[in-house]
């Protein structure tokens, strides 16, 4: 009997040694959450994406947790606000890795936020999935990191690839191109991938400067991109200079063949309900929209829980922007850690490189460096804005999708004049 009872106590002994093995060890054990760090920017420049990538975060740890969390324990996000200020994110995560003692981590929101947070990650050798960063690991080359865009394997030119071609495909094609950027890493990033692709339509490139990040004033700048007189202009910019540019390029009068490009914020259905008509069209990048081609399994369902919290949270109106992106983020990572039954890092990063993702946002593969095995930049044209009410923004009747041809929802209107 006592052979017996203690074989079955060996047993049961092996049983839960293997177990906690396959779910953590010890925290296991004892129930306590998987906590994920990162910062995000809820107030300052970036703060209308930041707030809006974040509900839909929310969303997601609800949604584990409702399902019985991952390898058993509950999902927990730890974040504080970055101030959209570069600076402000090394010790950020310094704190989570160090102080918090969070289990992994995730990018932060935007380029100038992302790459300040890599010396530290590479530091503590941790599995780094972005959010929306633009080249980010293109200096640093470290293999634990992961880009949440949809920029693919050369992603600087990719950004406005699909801008350069729906100008080329126009007859007569244009001659001339202007390139203006913020002297930031997103925007130098976009301008490099920019001027790259001018090189390779053979355009001549009559206007390339930057411009503080501080700028306020825009109308000098188009006064002066104007005087060049180029059939397209390329603009590389964040939220503040983006409503900035749009409103320049309007009182100006000034109406080049085609404009945009890489402007961030024109996204933000609170800044399209802000600009109304001046948006008209331009053409700029964007990355989802619920055109037909794009209702992908599971996105349908998660912008109907982030719009029906939108208001109460005071985030933008319909997340078509962040909230894909801040969810899928979490989605693979989440998949990363069943995968594997692991939090360590090394091994989700070998798993992430190795396997096919099922997000909100369509399969993922993860390719060099880190970033998107396959490039998916959108660049959608404004039309028919006729007021500032959100609402026109809601249905795709002011928005075409006019790059790539498999997302394709109409066709570019050109030159930009014929839209306004």
């Amino acid at each position: 009997m006592r052979f017996r009872l203690n074989s079955a106590l060996a047993a049961a002994a092996v049983a839960a040694v293997m177990a906690a093995a396959l779910t953590g060890g010890a925290a296991a054990q004892s129930g306590a959450p998987i906590k994920i760090g990162f910062s995000m920017a809820m107030t300052g420049g970036l703060a209308a994406n930041g707030k809006s990538a974040l509900l839909a975060q929310k969303i997601w740890e609800e949604d584990v947790n409702a399902k019985g969390g991952l390898l058993g324990r509950p999902v927990k996000l730890v974040y504080y606000d970055d101030q959209s200020n570069p600076s402000t994110v090394p010790g950020i995560y310094t704190k989570l890795i160090d102080i918090d003692k969070v289990d992994l981590i995730i990018g932060a929101y935007a380029t100038a936020q992302i790459a300040p947070a890599m010396p530290v990650v590479i530091s503590k050798n941790k599995v780094f999935i972005s959010l929306l960063g633009l080249a980010v690991n293109s200096e640093f080359k470290y293999p634990n990191y992961f880009a949440m865009i949809p920029s693919g394997p050369d992603p600087k030119p990719s950004f406005t690839q699909g801008f350069f071609e729906a100008a080329m495909a126009q007859n007569p094609k244009p001659q001339t191109v202007a390139i203006v950027a913020a002297d930031q890493e997103f925007s130098r990033n976009a301008a490099d991938g920019a001027r790259e692709n001018a090189g390779n339509a053979k355009l001549k490139v009559v206007y390339d400067k930057s411009y503080p990040p501080t700028t306020t004033d825009f109308a000098p700048i188009v006064r002066a991109i104007a005087a060049t007189n180029p059939d397209i202009v390329v603009i590389c910019s964040y939220p503040p200079d983006s409503v900035g540019m749009v409103k320049a390029v309007n009182e100006i009068g000034f109406k080049p063949k085609m404009i945009g490009g890489a402007m961030v914020g024109l996204q933000a259905t609170a800044l399209k309900a802000q600009l109304g008509p001046m948006l008209n069209g331009f053409v700029n990048y964007d990355m989802w929209l619920p055109v037909t081609k794009m209702q992908f399994p599971g996105v349908e369902d998660l912008i109907k829980k982030y719009q029906a919290r939108a208001q109460a949270e005071g985030v933008d109106a319909l997340g078509y922007y962040m909230a894909p992106w801040g969810y899928a983020q979490l989605q693979v990572l989440a998949q990363a850690i069943e995968g594997t039954k692991s939090v360590e890092d090394k091994m989700l990063a070998d798993y992430i490189r190795a396997n096919t993702f099922k997000t909100v946002l369509g399969d993922v593969k993860f390719g060099t460096g880190g970033e998107w095995a396959q490039p998916r930049m959108l660049q959608i044209q404004f039309h028919d804005v006729k007021s500032n009410d959100v609402e026109q923004f809601r249905a795709m009747n002011t928005q075409t999708v006019v790059t790539p041809a498999e997302y394709k929802s109409g066709d570019v209107i050109y030159p930009y004049e014929k839209a306004k």
